[in-house]
């Protein structure tokens, strides 16, 4: 199956899971199907759990995922928290001078 038609079974809809992507007609988010792999579920495990699905489905959402990162820069870290929590050990060790 070519690329472009495993893309189409992605959609995008602000109606359909606050805008998420998901498999076409179902409500199964890209990052729910991505989620259950990472943490060991098999290919077969999801199919045989959501019987509607197909693999092309689940290799959709791979692609999916790859062509989204491609032009991104990913950090394992979340920065603003990493700046935000950086603020309030700098605000505790150096109080405003309240006078």
């Amino acid at each position: 199956m070519e690329q472009k038609q495993l893309l189409e079974r992605i959609v995008l809809n602000p109606k359909i899971m606050v805008g998420k992507p998901v498999i076409r007609g179902t409500r199964l988010t890209v990052q729910y199907i991505l989620n259950l792999l990472a943490h060991g579920a098999t290919i077969d495990e999801i199919l045989q759990e959501y019987k509607g699905l197909t693999k092309e489905d689940i290799l959709a959402c791979l692609l999916y995922a790859s062509e989204t990162l491609e032009d991104t820069t990913f950090t394992w870290y979340r920065p603003r928290l990493c700046v935000n929590s950086l603020a309030i050990k700098i605000i505790r060790a150096y109080p405003p001078n309240n006078k």
